[in-house]
This record gives C-alpha cells, sequence and structure tokens, in this order.
C-alpha cells in the first residue's frame, strides 16, 4: 500500500505539515518496508481555490491508498473519501516517526474534516 504522509520538505526525516491541500510535499512511503518511493511537490499548494480537491486528485494519481496529515478541511476530506483514500489525521513528527505508527497501527481514522474551510488544511 502506498502512504502520502503530508510533508514540510522531502524524505523521511521531514517534518509532517499540518495541512494537506496546502502542504510542500507529499513524501509517498511503501507502508511494508517504511522505503520513499518518492518525495512529490504538492501540486494544489498554490491553488488560489480548491487545493484540499486538487490535492486528492495529484495523491489519486500517483495510486495512494491512505493519507497521514496533520488536519484536513471539509472539501479535501470528501475529495479523499471519493477517490477511495483513508485518511490519518492528528499526526505529528517526521514522515519516518509517522511511518512506524502507522504499521503498529496507532494513528487515528478521520472520516471528517477537522478544520473548518479556509483554515489553511
Amino acid at each position: 500500500m502506498k502512504l502520502a504522509v503530508c510533508a514540510q520538505g522531502e524524505g523521511l526525516e521531514a517534518q509532517v505539515d499540518q495541512r494537506f491541500g496546502r502542504c510542500p510535499y507529499f513524501v509517498i512511503v511503501d507502508s511494508e518496508s517504511g522505503a520513499v518511493e518518492k518525495s512529490v511537490p504538492n501540486s494544489g499548494m498554490a491553488a488560489t481555490g480548491g487545493a484540499g480537491p486538487q490535492s486528492a486528485r495529484q495523491l489519486s494519481q500517483e495510486g495512494v491508498e491512505a493519507v497521514a496529515v496533520g488536519h484536513v478541511g471539509p472539501n479535501a476530506a470528501t475529495a479523499l473519501q471519493a477517490a477511495g483514500i483513508s485518511i490519518y489525521g492528528g499526526v505529528t513528527g517526521t514522515v519516518q516517526e509517522t511511518w512506524q505508527l502507522f504499521r503498529e497501527g496507532k494513528l487515528t481514522t478521520i472520516d471528517e474534516a477537522t478544520v473548518d474551510p479556509h483554515h489553511g488544511a
């Protein structure tokens, strides 16, 4: 399974970004091995509107099945659910720490927004 972690930079040592639609990078990790498949710039980061849905489309095109982030807004949550991408929220720390918590089943699945619209998530 491909797990995308919203990150402030590239690679396993990057800090998790609290925003989904406007995070700088998605670090895509193989959920079994923890190997970074790729770090991709978030195409929705500079969007004037609809950053969450645009970011969800990008992850869907990458074949991502789950995303880990601090917070997600309502439009992003809806778009991720429509794409069949599981959302794990309230995440902090590094990409590597996030992957380890994911492997141990210690991340919290969310099924709705954790912030109001246009709160930067």
